[in-house]
């Protein structure tokens, strides 16, 4: 079992141990003090800190998020990240996003479109020490190399892959490897497991830039 980022605690929650962060509330997680619960069932970067993957985060790092959606995982990895930047597209959870925003000073929500870093290349500062991505769409491993331009040398992706938003058609495990092939272009694939403890049809990739 790898070790936890700092800010990120197993603490007891209606008698069971879970995943938790400092923070408000967001989406109607369980909470005792200023700790709320972590939920893997509604988070793949939770799900892959449960399953032990060697994520790299220590706590304080500089993150792009990618696919933030209304801000369920996105708000905890502000909790105990330095800044994070959420890119996400749909204009409906991005309201609930800049919701989660308003308690996280380091949160910063941005309505964009993760398959084109040109239109926030502006504000992202560069040399982002850890890209996580989570994005509902065709095109996943072009997504994380169109936005390596913003990671440090030194620095991961922790990728989610959705077999079913690649090709509904196809076996996951063919659409996985078809993502790995890709995804070595630009970078080298540290660790790779299946989410489907937490997420059906789910892999989970650790990655370095080339």
């Amino acid at each position: 079992m790898s070790d936890l980022p700092a800010g990120v605690e197993r603490r007891e929650f209606d008698g069971t141990e879970r995943l938790a962060t400092r923070g408000e509330p967001v989406y109607g997680e369980p909470t005792e003090g200023e700790w709320r619960a972590w939920n893997p069932n509604r988070s793949k970067l939770g799900a892959m800190l449960e399953l032990g993957m060697d994520t790299g985060l220590a706590g304080g790092e500089t993150v792009l998020y990618l696919g933030a959606a209304s801000g369920t995982t996105v708000s905890h990895v502000a909790d105990f990240a330095g800044p994070t930047y959420a890119v996400e597209f749909a204009a409906r959870p991005a309201r609930d996003l800049l919701e989660a925003a308003e308690s996280r000073d380091r949160l910063f929500p941005l309505l964009k479109d993760a398959r084109k870093p040109e239109t926030y290349a502006h504000v992202v500062e560069s040399d982002v020490d850890v890209i996580v991505q989570d994005v509902a769409t065709r095109g996943q491993a072009r997504v994380a190399l169109e936005n390596r331009r913003f990671l440090a040398e030194d620095g991961q992706l922790l990728l989610a892959v959705k077999a079913r938003s690649e090709d509904v058609t196809r076996e996951p495990a063919a659409v996985f490897e078809d993502v790995r092939e890709e995804l070595a272009e630009g970078y080298e694939i540290v660790e790779s497991r299946g989410l489907e403890a937490y997420h059906a049809d789910h892999l989970g990739i650790i990655a370095r830039p080339r």
